[in-house]
């Protein structure tokens, strides 16, 4: 009799754990406390870090300015930082001051960081001015164009000029060459680039060289090489060196009765 009671007792045990085990809460019902938990920290977490970041935002009071100044004046500099110091000291976007800065004429690169507690340091480079561009652009030395109109140009600076938008080309070219032809004991005073593509360059001597459109490098490779080694000696008396030949040049002198040099063929009408 004991024996029929226990295991009905066991049959019913068995089937109550075996509903139980079929009926499965969702994940996201068994979960919610931990879920609240880390969401409750998460809040905290960030509510902590506003907190202190709101502690932190105080308004901008020094902005410390860095750099060898020749073109740019300090007051031009807090001018344009001045609109972002009412930001904050937090809350200011350094990338907005650092284009802000990189506007002004003359400055090159700009490099802006936060000092402890209420401060900005701004370190500033200024452009280097490589060449004149036409009347009175500036060329840098990567050959951009950074000021269309100087107030002021060093006269010592070679001018070059070419079409609108061509302002890289020809400052490349003059970059490329300008150190050979100073190991040559000559300097470029002035560059061209027509409209037509061809050449021309302006030696500081007074002697402008003709380069025409084709085979240009090959044709100042040729006037360092070979031309400049004749003409060294009478600068004064040229005019014009004309290179604009595939294995010769001419020379045009300043006073016309001398008689030129008679290169291998006439110039490519292409080029006259």
């Amino acid at each position: 009799m004991m024996m029929g009671r226990l295991m009905h007792r066991n049959r019913f045990k068995n089937k109550a754990k075996a509903e139980k085990q079929r009926f499965q809460w969702p994940a996201f019902l068994r979960d919610w406390r931990l879920y609240a938990r880390r969401g409750g920290l998460v809040l905290l977490l960030v509510g902590a870090l506003s907190a202190l970041t709101w502690a932190l935002d105080r308004p901008v009071r020094v902005i410390s300015i860095d750099g060898s100044f020749q073109r740019v004046s300090p007051g031009q500099i807090e001018k344009a930082v001045a609109p972002f110091a009412n930001q904050g000291f937090m809350s200011a976007n350094l990338e907005d001051v650092q284009r802000a800065v990189e506007a002004l004429p003359w400055v090159d690169h700009a490099r802006i960081a936060r000092r402890w507690p209420n401060s900005l340091r701004v370190t500033v480079t200024e452009q280097t001015a490589a060449a004149r561009w036409g009347e009175s652009g500036l060329l840098n030395t990567r050959g951009e164009l950074f000021v269309r109109a100087a107030a002021h140009v060093p006269a010592e600076l070679p001018r070059l000029s070419g079409p609108e938008g061509s302002e890289s080309q020809v400052a490349q070219r003059y970059l490329k060459v300008q150190g050979r032809m100073l190991e040559a004991g000559m300097r470029i005073a002035a560059l061209r680039l027509d409209e037509r593509g061809a050449w021309e360059m302006d030696l500081d001597s007074g002697v402008t060289v003709r380069l025409g459109r084709r085979e240009v490098d090959e044709r100042i490779d040729r006037f360092i090489r070979t031309a400049s080694q004749v003409i060294a000696h009478r600068l004064n008396e040229i005019n014009y060196v004309d290179m604009r030949y595939s294995n010769g040049f001419a020379i045009g002198w300043r006073n016309q009765g001398t008689p030129a040099s008679v290169p291998a063929k006439h110039p490519d009408d292409a080029d006259a």
